[in-house]
């Protein structure tokens, strides 16, 4: 079995807050660190290149880029400049973009799923030195000129959440990113990535499948457990009943949180989260976590992705997993 790999997915207000948050990261043991590129958002590219330079072992990775405001040779390109700045540490996360985002900018993509399949091969093919010419599934209008100067083979991640995407994910990437919520969600996920590589010809063990989760850790329990109430009422609007009642959780519970939020009644949303709602991520002091990821561990999982929020103090829940955490499930494992 392939080792487990621990990564972080962080954020930041401005580019030199992430790149020390990613330097944190590295100094306290993560295998990987990922952040974002969203369109209007932070200039995750910026960001990467910062992160390339300034950190020394840990792999990281766009999570995600969109080719949809950057054209996927755009993109290629990049990434292979990642690649050679780092040593090849960089991990290419490509995911489908907001449509929301995409609107504020007069934007009319394809649909997901096909404008993800259609960067994805055609960045595969630019990264190793081909042009996407011809390539089934690639849209049309490549020319066989299209070939880049300077290139370097990068993993292709996709960020994958639908059946459709993740069916596409199991039979052309490298790697996933699915949003896990909650946390055991990832064995559902792993089933229909299994589905689609098993089309491609290929397994499960192709592909690095990262169970991102939420985390809130804190040496103060009451703090951690408040946070993530916190972020779970904030998105308690956002989550698809169907994926809440699968995962054996009541969406009456996340819609009466939702109607407190519209009302303006914050702390009272807050306290409706109950214990079964808090079983959408990690939480608790050290020894709760540990026993939580453990469990994701011997039920095979071999990659936890530790995202927003975190903790209390997001610097100090991260060394606080580096110390405290990371070592023992290491330990685990041997």
């Amino acid at each position: 079995m392939r080792p487990v790999v621990f990564s972080a997915r962080i954020g930041g207000h401005g580019v030199l807050s992430v790149v020390d948050r990613a330097l944190l990261v590295e100094e306290a043991g993560f295998d990987q660190v990922w952040t974002g590129n969203d369109i209007f958002g932070e200039p995750g590219l910026v960001t990467l290149a910062a992160i390339a330079l300034r950190t020394s072992r840990i792999r990281f990775g766009s999570g995600v880029i969109d080719p949809v405001s950057l054209h996927p040779a755009q993109v290629a390109m990049f990434a292979s400049g990642l690649q050679e700045l780092s040593g090849d540490r960089f991990l290419l996360g490509i995911g489908a973009g907001s449509d929301v985002f995409f609107r504020w900018g007069g934007i009319n993509p394809a649909k997901p799923v096909t404008r993800t399949r259609e960067a994805v091969l055609a960045i595969r093919e630019l990264v190793n030195g081909r042009s996407p010419a011809g390539v089934p599934g690639v849209a049309d209008g490549w020319t066989a000129q299209a070939v880049l100067r300077s290139w370097r083979p990068t993993p292709i991640y996709i960020g994958a959440m639908g059946p459709r995407m993740l069916d596409l994910t199991g039979r052309i990437a490298d790697g996933a990113l699915p949003l896990c919520l909650p946390p055991r969600h990832v064995y559902g996920v792993v089933d229909q990535l299994s589905a689609g590589a098993a089309k491609a010809g290929r397994t499960i063990d192709d592909l690095d499948v990262a169970a991102c989760v939420w985390a809130s850790i804190s040496d103060d329990r009451r703090a951690a457990r408040h946070l993530l109430a916190k972020h779970i009422a904030l998105y308690s609007g956002s989550l698809s009943a169907d994926a809440l009642i699968a995962n054996g959780l009541d969406p009456a519970e996340f819609a009466h949180t939702q109607e407190l939020m519209l009302a303006g009644r914050e702390q009272e949303a807050i306290a409706s989260v109950t214990d079964s709602m808090l079983q959408l991520g990690i939480v608790g002091g050290v020894d709760d976590v540990i026993e939580q990821c453990a469990a994701l561990i011997d039920a095979g999982v071999r990659h936890i992705s530790f995202g927003p929020p975190v903790g209390p103090d997001p610097a100090a829940a991260l060394q606080l997993i580096g110390r405290k955490v990371l070592p023992v499930l290491r330990s685990h494992l041997s």
